[in-house]
């Protein structure tokens, strides 16, 4: 069995950096380092006082340290790790521009007053789940060991639940429109014969190579070369100067090129038996 360190570093990039965040949201919450009403999403103090980071802090906290917080952490650590190793597998930049429309679209509609929400997150997390339940809609599903489902009525189940339990529905059924509408234009549109128009931004991969984690095939971008390296900066020679890494590099380079006269034994000048 492995060992907790080891399932966390097996885990995809994506996902496992929105868990931890998540948690690492909370965890601060409880620490007593921020107050919720700093992060929530207001739009008037948005406007009115530029707290931009409103708009992206809102989708991290998904409650206090509850069943439910717990049970919304399981559903990135399933259901978001098996999209993103499955459907979305060598398709990091595709994968992460799913979370960016998906907070693009809960946005918009928390504009409308009677559907905005302090927190996007729990929204967030059951568009995975919707989103999963249409990728994989004959996986077989076990809800508390008492009903077997198939995969594509998953987050109905869900709703259903949050209904039983008294939870509020209307974060789960702005997830399943988000969800829907991401769904409808990457792969039904298409499928029904529609031209594929909704491509993931160039900027999305620019991020992600410059992030250096996970895959994207034939991504209209390199990685970034330093990505990942925890230090980079200027070299210093003995003498006290300081010269660039670049510099470096091609220094290097010219000194390394092959001489066209390397391999002759003897070189030298030739003398003619006249003595000129």
């Amino acid at each position: 069995m492995s060992t907790p360190g080891e399932y966390y570093r097996s885990l995809p990039p994506v996902s496992k950096t929105y868990g931890v965040a998540c948690l690492m949201t909370t965890a601060a919450y409880y620490l007593g380092l921020y107050h919720p009403s700093s992060i929530a999403l207001n739009y008037e103090d948005v406007i009115k006082r530029f707290q931009i980071w409103r708009l992206i802090t809102n989708f991290f906290f998904l409650g206090p340290f509850s069943f439910p917080f717990a049970f919304r952490l399981i559903i990135i650590a399933r259901y978001g790790v098996q999209l993103e190793r499955g459907p979305f597998d060598k398709r990091t930049a595709d994968f992460v521009w799913m979370f960016f429309f998906g907070a693009l679209s809960l946005l918009v509609m928390a504009a409308v007053p009677f559907l905005w929400s302090r927190f996007m997150g729990v929204s967030l997390v059951f568009m995975i789940v919707y989103i999963w339940g249409r990728e994989f809609p004959n996986a077989t599903i076990s809800i508390y060991g008492l009903v077997s489902l198939k995969g594509f009525y998953l987050p109905w189940a869900m709703l259903a639940l949050d209904l039983i339990f008294g939870n509020p529905l209307m974060p789960d059924i702005l997830g399943m429109l988000a969800g829907h509408l991401y769904y409808f234009l990457t792969v039904l549109h298409p499928l029904s014969g529609g031209k594929y128009i909704f491509k993931t931004p160039i900027w999305v991969h620019k991020l992600v190579a410059f992030w250096g984690e996970g895959t994207q095939v034939n991504a209209p971008v390199q990685r970034d070369p330093f990505a990942g390296i925890a230090f980079r900066g200027r070299s210093y020679r003995l003498n006290g100067t300081r010269s660039n890494t670049t510099e470096q590099a091609q220094a290097n380079s010219q000194t390394q090129q092959p001489n066209s006269n390397d391999g002759v034994a003897f070189r030298g000048r030739g003398h003619r038996l006249g003595g000129q």
